[in-house]
């Protein structure tokens, strides 16, 4: 029976990691697109609530 209850905890465990770096990627290639391609000038900008909200009223038209 804890063999079955290791093996749900391993795999439970692998979709957490999983998940974390996938939200790292998107983080980083948010900065990324942002600096780069965009025209903002400071990378951890994208990330800030503010901007976010920015960008949804924008094009929302709010």
């Amino acid at each position: 029976m804890t063999s079955r209850w290791k093996y749900v905890a391993k795999q439970l465990a692998l979709i957490i990691i999983i998940a974390l770096l996938a939200c790292l990627f998107l983080a980083i290639g948010l900065m990324i697109g942002y600096s780069l391609i965009g025209d903002g000038h400071k990378p951890l900008s994208i990330l800030s609530l503010d901007k976010w909200s920015e960008l949804f009223n924008k094009f929302t038209g709010k």
